[in-house]
């Protein structure tokens, strides 16, 4: 049908049904090659959560658990975490597994449509996408880059890069070892940049925050940009629910579960060799990246806490300025980095931030210089660059081996600190730079 505003293309019915049978075949092998591997090594992380849930329901002491043998595994996560693994431990082992992994899916498709949003709305007719634009400056900018009509394009489009997602490294390690992150992912994301949430914006960032800590990095952006010069009104609000939800969250199991809450926030939080060993190579976060360097533990921690200070000034700002540019998604991906970058201990399964900022670098698709950057940051963080490190470090060979191979080993956690750079500079100069092109 053709109107004097947009132009609209029926779509067939058979573009989804297509388009996740796309995404299961494509997945399928990754799938089953970690559900069928061998029992203790079959997604480690979800038996954690899964124990946890388990000694909730047995009365048993959350803390002072391990997964048998080999993994030996603590509980590492506050305790409200447990309370909500009860359903998990409910189920039979082998049901849990295809549950959670579901979920992983789920929550990553939720990722990808809120991440790459700019770039699927230009699968799918202008009014269908484009019209539902906040008005104002934005939906001027929008204006310029209509959708584009036509039959399948967004479900095939969208089971693309659901598909190149899956294959990131760190969205690998979530079907790997059952993690959480990416479901972290989303609900931060969605309590962002969702149009016209269902939910009191700032819940879902209270409940990710409750649920890992990490996430809190998001209080702290829903308040520099809430308050002061160009505060937004509705990220004060955002602020005080998130804030609340997780208050409530973290206090509820003190009338619960009082002795296991105490125990993880005076005892278990105080230990950050609960995690695993922090000089570990998947620890990418800067303090392991410099506890790798094997200075004095003093030097170490003033190392850390000067890197902190200036690369959270330096995150922080931008994903603000990002923010109050009209730039959710850019800011999103920015404080996610941060969640990583300034923890003490952060996995390289924590990198699952990757996926947003892929969807900020590539933007609506328009720019072939911004997208080609995406494809570059996407194979960086496909292949196990980290671990090349650790085969060049063994190779024992003289100058190049500790040098190239400390570098290369680092190469993630590196990776992420180039990331902050190219979000908060060099994109706001490439936006500039297209605006003029012809």
């Amino acid at each position: 049908m053709t109107t004097g505003e947009a132009t609209t293309t029926e779509r067939p019915l058979w573009g989804w049904p297509l388009a996740l049978l796309l995404i299961v075949v494509a997945v399928a092998p990754l799938v089953i090659q970690w559900l069928g591997n061998v029992d203790d090594q079959r997604l480690v992380d979800l038996d954690v959560y899964r124990t946890g849930g388990q000694a909730i329901l047995e009365g048993r002491p959350v803390y002072d658990f391990v997964t048998p043998a080999p993994q030996l595994l603590p509980f590492t996560y506050p305790p409200i975490a447990a309370l909500l693994a009860t359903p998990l431990a409910a189920m039979s082992w082998p049901a849990a597994q295809w549950a959670w992994t579901a979920l992983v899916f789920v929550t990553l498709a939720v990722s990808v449509g809120y991440g790459f949003r700019a770039l699927l709305g230009r699968a799918v007719p202008y009014r269908e996408v484009l019209g539902r634009a906040v008005p104002g400056r934005r939906a001027a900018r929008d204006r310029d880059a209509p959708g584009r009509a036509g039959g399948a394009g967004l479900p095939m489009a969208f089971a693309l890069l659901m598909i190149a997602c899956t294959y990131l490294m760190p969205i690998r390690d979530q079907v790997r070892f059952g993690q959480v992150d990416i479901l972290l992912v989303a609900l931060c994301l969605a309590d962002c940049v969702a149009r016209r949430p269902v939910w009191p914006r700032g819940m879902l960032i209270g409940l990710a925050t409750a649920v890992k800590l990490t996430p809190g990095v998001f209080l702290i952006y829903l308040l520099i940009t809430g308050f002061g010069p160009g505060a937004r009104q509705e990220q004060r609000r955002t602020f005080f629910m998130a804030a609340f939800t997780a208050a409530l969250l973290t206090l509820l199991p003190f009338l619960v579960i009082p002795a296991d809450a105490a125990e993880f926030w005076f005892h278990a939080l105080l230990d950050p060799e609960r995690l695993g060993a922090n000089a570990a190579t998947t620890n990418q976060s800067m303090r392991g990246m410099l506890i790798r360097l094997y200075l004095p533990d003093w030097l170490t921690s003033l190392l850390w806490l000067a890197l902190v200070a200036v690369v959270a000034w330096y995150g922080f700002r931008h994903a603000r300025r990002a923010l109050l540019d009209g730039h959710a998604v850019t800011g999103v991906a920015l404080v996610g980095l941060m969640a990583v970058l300034l923890s003490p201990v952060a996995w390289i399964h924590h990198l699952a931030w990757v996926v947003v900022v892929l969807g900020a670098l590539a933007g609506d698709g328009r720019d072939p210089v911004r997208v080609r950057v995406a494809a570059g940051v996407w194979l960086y963080y496909v292949v196990p660059i980290p671990w090349w490190g650790v085969t060049i470090k063994a190779a024992e060979i003289p100058v190049l081996s500790p040098v190239l191979g400390k570098i290369v080993q680092n190469g993630f956690g590196l990776g992420a600190l180039a990331l902050v750079w190219l979000l908060g500079v060099w994109l706001p100069r490439r936006r500039e730079v297209f605006r003029t092109l012809p």
